[in-house]
């Protein structure tokens, strides 16, 4: 803090404090963490390249990678998505590579709309069905989603009464994070479990995490995403906490006041905004 000029000696303090936090959240990262993850895969075609080998079994070509990638929902108020990593290979297939360490947000149904919102932008006006690309939407998985003990869960559509495939070119791959068998998923998924570059059995991940975890510019680039991402977090639970909030103050108009759900909105005057996520809220 900045008082006539001068910084105090306690905020010199703190601020050592938070950079040392910062520092030893970037040791104990490891490529399921998204600030670690998104860097190293972005624009890294031989990396995303190498694990795609690998978990599709296929020598396939990418040429174009990006990370973080913001796909916008076309529906007004629709809900849109970040892939954690999009690539493309020759064949014009598209790839949502998703990094998933806990089982907050990995709903089955969530793969269907990835698979979805990926689906919905390869056609243009006058295209035909039957020039749809395959498309991938792939799991890695920091423990065993289904419990099973496979590497992999490959879910492709099938016709029920023939049990023949669909071959509809959608596919749905969870990696088992939890598998350690010594082939080339437990190599790849050790290495997603490791924190240091010396740690890693493949050269590409070694390589990357090195760079990000091991030298300076890397590094100072890691824990800039940390800090951000901390921000993020503490700006969504403080906004978590004003819409709780208003709904207490809304539903204590309403039982006290007699009011109807509008009026205690318009009492409060509540933007158009609030008044839609309190209603979703409110009304069930």
């Amino acid at each position: 803090m900045i008082q006539n000029g001068m910084i105090r000696g306690d905020d010199r303090r703190v601020d050592r404090q938070d950079e040392s936090k910062v520092e030893q959240i970037v040791d104990a990262l490891t490529l399921f963490d998204d600030a670690l993850m998104s860097l190293v895969f972005d624009k890294n075609i031989l990396l995303t390249q190498l694990i795609l080998r690998i978990i599709l079994g296929r020598d396939l070509k990418v040429i174009s990678v990006k990370g973080q990638e913001e796909l916008k929902n076309p529906l007004v108020g629709g809900r849109d998505i970040t892939i954690d990593v999009h690539a493309i290979d020759t064949n014009g297939e598209e790839i949502d590579i998703e990094i998933q360490g806990d089982s907050e947000g990995s709903h089955v149904r969530r793969a269907r709309f990835h698979s979805a919102m990926i689906d919905s932008r390869m056609l243009k006006e006058g295209d035909r069905f039957k020039d749809l690309k395959d498309s991938y939407v792939i799991f890695i998985y920091r423990h065993d989603k289904f419990q099973k003990g496979y590497p992999m869960y490959r879910a492709d559509r099938m016709i029920l009464e023939t049990g023949d495939m669909l071959r509809d070119g959608s596919h749905i791959i969870y990696v088992n994070g939890a598998y350690k068998g010594d082939d080339a998923i437990g190599r790849l998924v050790r290495d997603f479990h490791s924190k240091s570059s010396g740690e890693m059995f493949y050269k590409e991940l070694a390589e990357g995490v090195r760079h990000y975890k091991e030298t300076e510019e890397g590094r100072d680039s890691v824990c800039e995403a940390v800090r951000k991402y901390a921000e993020a977090e503490a700006e969504k639970s403080a906004e978590i906490s004003r819409i709780n909030t208003l709904i207490r103050s809304v539903k204590l108009l309403m039982k006290n006041a007699s009011f109807t759900l509008d009026q205690a909105l318009t009492n409060l005057e509540v933007s158009d905004n609030d008044r839609l996520i309190i209603t979703d809220q409110l009304v069930k």
